[in-house]
């Protein structure tokens, strides 16, 4: 986790009690029995989670490791501003180190690189938001999910500790002036990972619905591997005869499928929208939502619409900052899979194993069109259709 994962605006804020009647304080700190370093990073996906578990049962998980808060003090060295990775509106992330076989705190420099989140007391993210994250990663493993090492739960104080993300969040390489400019390529890589990740969830054997796709909860490892963090506000998808799932409004404003905001109706589809905006993202280098826009232009979705299923004016909502680096029917087909993404039907979205199939037929494309821009300001290109190839549903 290589940045504080920010608070968006809330489509509602989540107001949940901190400490519930009956909390038991967290036992003497240990690693579990068999739980290693080498077992924890190798785990095989779990495609399946009991439902409902006890607050009791989520927190005695074989597979995370109880830390003290002191542990977490040491590790982070007393919680230090120049230990901090970034806040949010739900609190803060830390750099800490700990040994990679004991998981205990280290000197700075030794060991493992952890990222140790703590929840204010009056954040956006209460205890049960908190255990939420704690339940489902403490379940759920998968290359595109962020590893949760353990957690620590002491009086108020919540806290959890994941692997270490090296270049932070999606967010920041797209939006935040410093870090070099995403190639294609790198762009690709992050939503076919993304993806995956999502599909996984979709397709487990008790579907799991993100609840809150967007730029700032991708995490980038070293080689750009994305990953998915921050599950406090994942659901259950419905299970027998039920089509959805009906839930509190919650979500970050631009990223919320029109459907759910409307109805509070949940399905895996809702994550699909969401998705389509990222794409959108990565295809456009601009934000969801932009205040400093005028007009349509604040909105990604409405701005980019018309645009998106034309080939002679893909090129004016592309990244500027791509150069024209980028394949002229790739960026087509990833601009006609983002607006299947954003119908406002969702029935007609489509799944995210097709989502994922798509995305990797557009990276195996390898032509690589020079400076696009220019080129289609001059160069009439017939306004042929691109099929889009799906998998079966």
């Amino acid at each position: 986790m290589g940045n504080c994962l920010g608070s968006s605006a809330k489509v509602e804020a989540a107001h949940s009690s901190r400490t519930p009647s009956g909390i038991s304080k967290t036992s003497p700190s240990s690693v579990p029995s068999n739980l290693s370093i080498q077992s924890y990073c190798e785990a095989s996906d779990v495609s399946s989670l009991p439902t409902p578990r006890s607050e009791g049962e989520i927190l005695s998980s074989p597979n995370l490791k109880a830390f003290a808060f002191n542990e977490l003090k040491n590790a982070t060295r007393n919680f230090r501003p120049d230990s901090l990775l970034g806040e949010g509106g739900f609190g803060c992330v830390y750099k800490g180190w700990i040994d990679e076989h004991t998981f205990t705190a280290s000197k700075p420099g030794s060991g493992m690189v952890v990222a140790v989140k703590k929840l204010k007391p009056e954040g956006l993210q209460g205890h049960k938001e908190w255990l939420t994250e704690v339940d489902y990663l403490g379940q759920l493993h998968h290359q595109n999910l962020v590893k949760l090492i353990g957690y620590c739960v002491e009086g108020e104080n919540r806290l959890l500790v994941y692997e270490f993300m090296s270049k932070g969040s999606l967010e920041n390489h797209l939006f935040r002036r410093g870090p070099q400019p995403l190639s294609w390529s790198v762009r690709m890589k992050v939503a076919i990972g993304a993806a995956r990740g999502l599909s996984f969830l979709h397709n487990a054997q008790s579907q799991v619905i993100y609840r809150d796709f967007k730029a700032s909860n991708i995490l980038l490892d070293a080689d750009f591997n994305p990953k998915l963090s921050d599950f406090g506000l994942a659901k259950a998808g419905p299970t027998g005869d039920r089509t959805h799932v009906s839930t509190q409004v919650m979500g970050t404003q631009g990223y919320a499928a029109p459907e759910y905001v409307a109805t509070g109706r949940l399905t895996a589809k809702s994550d699909v929208y969401s998705f389509g905006v990222v794409l959108l993202e990565l295809l456009s280098g601009r934000r969801a939502v932009d205040r400093t826009k005028a007009g349509v232009e604040q909105n990604l979705v409405e701005w980019t619409k018309p645009y998106l299923g034309d080939k002679r004016k893909l090129f004016r909502i592309m990244d500027t900052k791509l150069g024209g680096q980028y394949p002229q029917k790739g960026a087509y087909m990833a601009a006609t899979l983002a607006l299947q993404c954003l119908n406002r039907e969702a029935k007609a979205r489509p799944p995210m194993t097709e989502v994922l199939e798509t995305l990797e037929q557009i990276a195996a494309s390898k032509t690589v069109c020079r400076n696009n821009q220019s080129e289609q300001k001059r160069v009439h290109i017939p306004a042929r259709k691109c099929k889009v190839q799906m998998g079966a549903h």
